[in-house]
């Protein structure tokens, strides 16, 4: 009877397996030699210490051949009582864990016809007991179908379980694939959006100086072509995850880099297109998760694409605090202010920053500033910290 091989687990779930194993072994040893010793088998060497040696031994491989196992555990019951005539040890319950076993498999139907054979040769082979004791005989058949019916519903149980378990697993897998594919379309929006900012401006720039100022002219297209591709190979890297595996992902930014990423890359950016930015840290930043950093990185980058695309400011303000349970980032630019402190219509940029900077748990506000401009703020909560 071929029997597909077990997934191969891990090497704790293998070890734990192997001593569950050798302790239902020897439990089906001791206890089947004790109930035969305590039912009037007088020769424990000449029948129950062979039969419980077997049976443990056969445990052993019963993850690998259910089936099997059960049928030679029948194999040996069947022997036992033939070679000792009748015995008092049982039919059903030596094989219990065999029967709980192969009810787990996908070959369960088969489990419940083999346990009425037996159960029903059991009940012809008790028949002795009617002549002196019926209300014996009713116990000892019914005992021994309850006990089937006990094993092989545990056993399915616990199979269904574990195939739930499983799907559970597989539902949070996917879970966890589709929120990685969201946070990286996040990282693609703030990616395009920087980027044609700033290839918008310079074009602009070229534009307005090709008949009086070529040299600026061709500075403002370089200026954009090293924008477009830094912003290509970011591209990129996110594609990939899409499309490989959005359980991976591709290098990000850490703290550790944050000043290259925002002083060399963002604010060079936003000076190349005009705008005058300065950037002002404060506290330990060495503390703080790769997670939050990215956090921080985008939020700098969609509030200059942002100011570049919509506000017409000169002067932009980048200022980020490292606290030890927070970090506080905050952009403020010298732009237009909304007519009379209307609202501000939020798009998707701002609405993208907002959704990453809450599912960190922080809070974002932006609005105009009393005296003129636009000022973004977020305060994020360092991961791990207690408030």
């Amino acid at each position: 009877m071929a029997e597909s091989s077990p997934r191969r687990e891990p090497a704790p779930v293998r070890h734990l397996a192997w001593i569950v194993d050798i302790t239902l072994a020897v439990l089906t040893l001791v206890f089947f030699v004790a109930v035969a010793l305590a039912t009037g088998v007088r020769s424990p060497w000449h029948g129950p210490i062979p039969l419980g040696l077997f049976l443990g031994g056969l445990l052993l491989v019963r993850r690998r051949w259910p089936m099997t196992v059960l049928l030679l555990s029948i194999g040996g019951i069947f022997v036992y009582h033939l070679a000792v005539h009748w015995s008092p040890a049982g039919w059903i319950w030596p094989a219990a864990v065999a029967y709980f076993t192969a009810a787990t498999t996908s070959r369960v139907r088969w489990v419940p016809v083999i346990g009425l054979a037996q159960l029903v040769y059991s009940a012809v082979d008790a028949r002795r007991i009617l002549d002196f004791n019926v209300t014996r005989y009713v116990v000892h058949v019914a005992g021994e179908g309850l006990l089937l019916a006990i094993l092989i519903g545990a056993g399915v149980t616990y199979a269904a379980a574990t195939r739930w378990r499983g799907r559970l697993r597989e539902t949070d897998s996917r879970a966890h694939a589709a929120e990685e594919r969201l946070r990286v379309s996040h990282e693609v929006h703030d990616v395009i959006a920087h980027t044609l900012a700033v290839v918008g401006v310079q074009l602009n720039v070229a534009a307005d100086a090709l008949e009086d100022d070529p040299a600026a002219a061709a500075a403002a297209l370089r200026v954009a072509k090293d924008v477009r591709n830094r912003a290509m190979t970011d591209l990129r890297s996110l594609i990939t995850i899409l499309r490989d595996d959005a359980g991976g992902t591709a290098p990000q930014a850490d703290l550790a880099s944050l000043d290259t990423l925002v002083a060399d890359t963002l604010v060079a950016d936003a000076r190349a297109a005009g705008l005058e930015v300065t950037l002002d840290e404060h506290g330990d930043r060495t503390a703080v998760p790769a997670i939050t950093a990215i956090a921080v990185h985008r939020v700098v980058q969609e509030s200059l694409a942002n100011t570049l695309k919509h506000a017409g400011a000169r002067r932009a303000g980048v200022t980020i605090g490292y606290q030890p349970r927070s970090i506080t980032v905050e952009i403020t630019d010298d732009g237009r202010s909304v007519p009379g402190g209307a609202d501000v219509a939020e798009g998707h940029g701002l609405a993208g920053m907002r959704e990453r900077v809450s599912a960190l748990g922080g809070t974002l506000t932006a609005g105009p500033l009393p005296g003129g401009g636009f000022a973004v703020r977020a305060d994020i909560p360092v991961a791990g910290s207690t408030a």
